[in-house]
Protein backbone atom coordinates (compact mmCIF):
# COMPACT_ATOMS: atom_id res chain seq x y z
CA UNK A 1 0.00 0.00 0.00
CA UNK A 2 1.09 3.52 -0.67
CA UNK A 3 1.54 6.15 2.01
CA UNK A 4 -0.83 9.12 1.45
CA UNK A 5 1.49 11.49 3.33
CA UNK A 6 4.41 10.59 1.09
CA UNK A 7 2.26 11.19 -1.99
CA UNK A 8 1.18 14.61 -0.64
CA UNK A 9 4.82 15.58 0.00
CA UNK A 10 5.77 14.49 -3.51
CA UNK A 11 2.90 16.48 -5.04
CA UNK A 12 3.81 19.64 -3.10
CA UNK A 13 7.42 19.69 -4.31
CA UNK A 14 8.18 22.25 -6.99
CA UNK A 15 8.85 20.70 -10.33
CA UNK A 16 11.69 21.72 -12.59
CA UNK A 17 10.73 23.66 -15.70
CA UNK A 18 10.38 21.63 -18.85
CA UNK A 19 12.73 21.83 -21.80
CA UNK A 20 12.72 25.06 -23.78
CA UNK A 21 10.67 25.00 -26.95
CA UNK A 22 12.28 25.98 -30.21
CA UNK A 23 10.08 27.35 -32.95
CA UNK A 24 10.92 27.21 -36.61
CA UNK A 25 9.17 29.26 -39.23
CA UNK A 26 7.38 27.08 -41.73
CA UNK A 27 7.24 29.88 -44.23
CA UNK A 28 10.01 32.42 -44.74
CA UNK A 29 9.37 35.72 -43.03
CA UNK A 30 9.09 38.47 -45.65
CA UNK A 31 11.67 41.21 -45.39
CA UNK A 32 11.14 44.72 -46.69
CA UNK A 33 13.74 46.80 -48.48
CA UNK A 34 14.55 50.35 -47.48
CA UNK A 35 12.70 51.72 -50.52
CA UNK A 36 9.58 49.67 -49.75
CA UNK A 37 9.54 50.82 -46.12
CA UNK A 38 10.05 54.44 -47.20
CA UNK A 39 7.20 54.22 -49.69
CA UNK A 40 4.81 52.51 -47.25
CA UNK A 41 5.57 54.85 -44.37
CA UNK A 42 5.97 58.10 -46.30
CA UNK A 43 9.33 58.78 -44.65
CA UNK A 44 12.44 59.72 -46.64
CA UNK A 45 15.00 56.87 -46.85
CA UNK A 46 17.77 59.03 -45.38
CA UNK A 47 15.63 59.74 -42.30
CA UNK A 48 14.98 56.02 -41.94
CA UNK A 49 18.74 55.41 -42.04
CA UNK A 50 19.13 57.95 -39.22
CA UNK A 51 16.41 56.21 -37.20
CA UNK A 52 18.25 52.91 -37.64
CA UNK A 53 21.54 54.52 -36.57
CA UNK A 54 19.84 55.95 -33.47
CA UNK A 55 18.27 52.59 -32.64
CA UNK A 56 14.69 53.82 -33.01
CA UNK A 57 13.87 51.25 -35.72
CA UNK A 58 15.21 47.70 -36.01
CA UNK A 59 16.93 46.69 -39.26
CA UNK A 60 19.38 44.09 -40.48
CA UNK A 61 21.85 44.00 -43.35
CA UNK A 62 21.35 41.68 -46.28
CA UNK A 63 24.15 39.92 -48.18
CA UNK A 64 24.81 43.00 -50.32
CA UNK A 65 24.95 45.33 -47.27
CA UNK A 66 21.55 46.97 -47.80
CA UNK A 67 19.08 47.52 -45.01
CA UNK A 68 16.19 45.06 -44.70
CA UNK A 69 13.29 45.45 -42.30
CA UNK A 70 10.61 43.34 -40.67
CA UNK A 71 7.05 43.74 -41.93
CA UNK A 72 6.26 45.78 -38.80
CA UNK A 73 8.79 48.52 -39.64
CA UNK A 74 6.26 50.97 -41.17
CA UNK A 75 4.20 50.78 -37.98
CA UNK A 76 7.31 51.42 -35.87
CA UNK A 77 8.17 54.42 -38.05
CA UNK A 78 4.64 55.75 -37.65
CA UNK A 79 4.98 55.41 -33.88
CA UNK A 80 8.23 57.39 -33.92
CA UNK A 81 6.65 60.08 -36.10
CA UNK A 82 3.61 60.33 -33.78
CA UNK A 83 5.86 60.80 -30.75
CA UNK A 84 7.90 63.42 -32.62
CA UNK A 85 4.96 65.50 -33.79
CA UNK A 86 2.46 64.82 -31.01
CA UNK A 87 4.74 65.35 -28.04
CA UNK A 88 7.44 67.49 -29.68
CA UNK A 89 10.18 65.14 -28.50
CA UNK A 90 13.72 65.03 -29.84
CA UNK A 91 15.04 61.71 -31.12
CA UNK A 92 16.99 60.89 -27.94
CA UNK A 93 13.81 61.36 -25.92
CA UNK A 94 11.86 59.22 -28.35
CA UNK A 95 14.30 56.38 -27.76
CA UNK A 96 13.76 56.67 -24.02
CA UNK A 97 9.96 56.80 -24.39
CA UNK A 98 9.99 53.74 -26.68
CA UNK A 99 12.10 51.81 -24.16
CA UNK A 100 9.71 52.76 -21.35
CA UNK A 101 6.64 51.80 -23.39
CA UNK A 102 8.21 48.42 -24.22
CA UNK A 103 9.00 47.87 -20.54
CA UNK A 104 5.42 48.75 -19.56
CA UNK A 105 4.10 46.27 -22.12
CA UNK A 106 6.35 43.53 -20.73
CA UNK A 107 5.23 44.23 -17.16
CA UNK A 108 1.55 44.25 -18.15
CA UNK A 109 2.03 40.92 -19.95
CA UNK A 110 3.69 39.48 -16.84
CA UNK A 111 0.75 40.65 -14.72
CA UNK A 112 -1.70 39.02 -17.13
CA UNK A 113 0.25 35.75 -16.99
CA UNK A 114 0.30 35.89 -13.20
CA UNK A 115 -3.44 36.44 -13.13
CA UNK A 116 -3.29 39.76 -11.32
CA UNK A 117 -4.52 42.93 -12.94
CA UNK A 118 -5.02 46.41 -11.73
CA UNK A 119 -8.54 47.76 -11.64
CA UNK A 120 -7.74 50.61 -13.99
CA UNK A 121 -7.53 49.96 -17.72
CA UNK A 122 -4.11 50.32 -19.37
CA UNK A 123 -3.35 53.84 -20.51
CA UNK A 124 -1.34 52.84 -23.59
Amino acid sequence: MSDPRAEARQASRPTAPGPARVRYAIVPVPRLSLQTVARRSGVHPELIRRFVALGLVEAERDASGGLVFEATAPAALARVQRLRTGLCLNYASIGLVLDLLDRISMLEAALRRAGTRSETPPWT
